[in-house]
């Protein structure tokens, strides 16, 4: 199944989030999420289950294209205030197929997705 629900992302990631809080690091204090920073939407390298180390870091609302990004990829909306993040089809945010509500998140194959968009909410 290429789309994995809230629960079943929340699964993926334990194991980095009980690390964190296991350990006192930083993490839980300052809202990152397996490595992903609070405010942020965060691409994990292809086939890195829990997620623990983004290769990609968005800030900024509005699309961002993808380039190389094949295969099963986490993808973590740690935004606040609901914001959204959609993976979509085009690029510049087009034809978007998956939205991701804040503090979730999708084990996803990025094969045919060429863009990720923020959105406020």
């Amino acid at each position: 199944m290429r789309r994995i629900t809230r629960a079943l992302a929340a699964l993926g990631v334990a194991a980095a989030a009980i690390a964190t809080v296991g350990t006192g690091s930083a993490g839980a204090a300052d809202g990152s999420w397996a490595g992903c920073p609070y405010g942020a939407v965060c691409v994990y390298p292809q086939d890195q289950n829990p997620a623990s180390s983004p290769s990609a870091v968005y800030w900024s609302y509005g699309a961002h294209n993808l380039s190389g990004q094949y295969g099963n990829h986490w993808v973590l909306n740690n935004q606040s205030g609901g914001a959204h993040a959609h993976l979509c089809q085009s690029y510049g945010g087009g034809s978007c197929v998956y939205d991701i509500p804040a503090q979730n998140g999708v084990y996803y194959d990025l094969g045919s997705i060429n863009s990720i968009t923020l959105d406020r909410p």
